[in-house]
């Protein structure tokens, strides 16, 4: 599976488990993949269960940057994205944070409304740069 692909079946994982918050990972997991047909490989596992294991530290590291905003204020999609890119540039050595970060903003402009992508991409620049990863 190309790294695009998986990076947005990881989203659609993590979008599922920002909104099902009374589910845990390995029922959103089983649901999206066998009664969905989800297509899936070791990355789209490593990072849906990753961020879902790593979910508090994820958001702190968020929080951080948010500018104005308050994480109850952030829609559950971009919330997904935020997450998905801030696991890669925390945990995933081989992704770029400047890589992350694009197809970050590229999931913004296809899944959210037309302002949200570059609110995205603040927030992942101002981690990447307090993470020195540019």
């Amino acid at each position: 599976m190309q790294r695009k692909l998986a990076r947005e079946n990881a989203f659609m994982l993590i979008f599922e488990s920002v909104c099902k918050t009374d589910e845990v990972a390995e029922e959103i997991f089983l649901k999206a993949t066998e009664h969905r047909g989800l297509e899936t490989d070791d990355y789209v596992k490593s990072v849906f269960f990753g961020s879902y294991e790593k979910k508090e530290e994820l958001d702190s590291a968020i929080e951080k940057h948010l500018m104005g905003w308050k994480k109850n204020r952030i829609s559950p999609v971009s919330m997904a994205i935020l997450r998905l890119s801030a696991y890669e540039m925390l945990y995933i050595t081989d992704v770029p944070a400047k890589v992350s970060i694009n197809e970050a903003v590229e999931l913004a402009k296809k899944f959210d409304d037309e302002k949200s992508y570059s609110f995205v991409n603040g927030v992942l620049n101002a981690l990447a740069d307090e993470l020195a990863l540019k």
